[in-house]
This record gives C-alpha cells, sequence and structure tokens, in this order.
C-alpha cells in the first residue's frame, strides 16, 4: 500500500471512532453535563510477523544484531528502545522508511540508519512485517 492508502485508512478509522464515541455510553453524568468524552484512537498497521521475521533476518540483524538486542557500534536495541515503545507502527514504518543520518542530533551512535534498511525494493507491507515482528520481542 502507498502512504497516501495508510493516510486514508487511519483517517477513515479515526473518524468511525469519533462517530461511535460521540453515540452516547449510557452514563448519565456526561448526558446530564453535556459533556462528551472522545479519546483519540491509535491506527495500528496489521503486519505479518512471521513474514517480518524473515525479512528482519536478512535486512535488519546485520545491525540490530539476530535476536534484536543491537550491536556494538551499530543498531541500537530494538527490544527495550523506548523511542520505538512510544511510535505507533504507522509511525515506525515511517522511521523505517526515512531512516536516519548521522548527521541527526537525535541519532546516537554516529552511524547512518539508511531509507529502507539500505534496501530501496522495500515495500510498505514489508516494513509493516518486521514492525509487527519487532513488536513481539518488545520487553
Amino acid at each position: 500500500m502507498t502512504h497516501k492508502k495508510y493516510f486514508l485508512i487511519a483517517l477513515i478509522v479515526l473518524l468511525a471512532g469519533l462517530l461511535i464515541g460521540c453515540g452516547g455510553s449510557g452514563d448519565s453524568s456526561s448526558e446530564e453535563s453535556g459533556a462528551v468524552e472522545v479519546k483519540p484512537r491509535e491506527v495500528e498497521i496489521a503486519g505479518d510477523a512471521a513474514e517480518g521475521e524473515t525479512q528482519y533476518q536478512a535486512l535488519c540483524s546485520a545491525c540490530h544484531g539476530p535476536d534484536a538486542t543491537g550491536l556494538p557500534n551499530l543498531g541500537k536495541d530494538l527490544t527495550t528502545s523506548e523511542f520505538l515503545k512510544n511510535k505507533s507502527d504507522a509511525e515506525f514504518v515511517e522511521f523505517i522508511k526515512t531512516g536516519r543520518p548521522s548527521s541527526d542530533p537525535e541519532n546516537t551512535t554516529g552511524i547512518d540508519m539508511p531509507p529502507k534498511g539500505g534496501n530501496p525494493a522495500l515495500t510498505d507491507e514489508d516494513m509493516a512485517n518486521i514492525v509487527a515482528y519487532v513488536r513481539t520481542l518488545e520487553k
């Protein structure tokens, strides 16, 4: 899927959630006050973790290690990364897609994280699969 399709799907899901949230909960206290509590929904991307493991091992393990715990002076530990835990799946995919050059002030390794892990043929679906796999490893 293209980035635009992911955005449209996310927008539709968000709007549907807002419409459902505005339908009332049967809680008379919020009905009496006129207040409607609407909580934002995080849109997640459905990836195939089994396929993602294969893709991860072929592409990401060279820097992040076969068990995703990182390699010295290369890739970060993905199993305990607060940075990734605070990202939605869509944001995680976007991070993989764009990478992070060593010149970025937020790059703490001094090593480039190349866009798409250095594989320009990596699709959004491939990246969603990798994200699904990495999510299974988080501690």
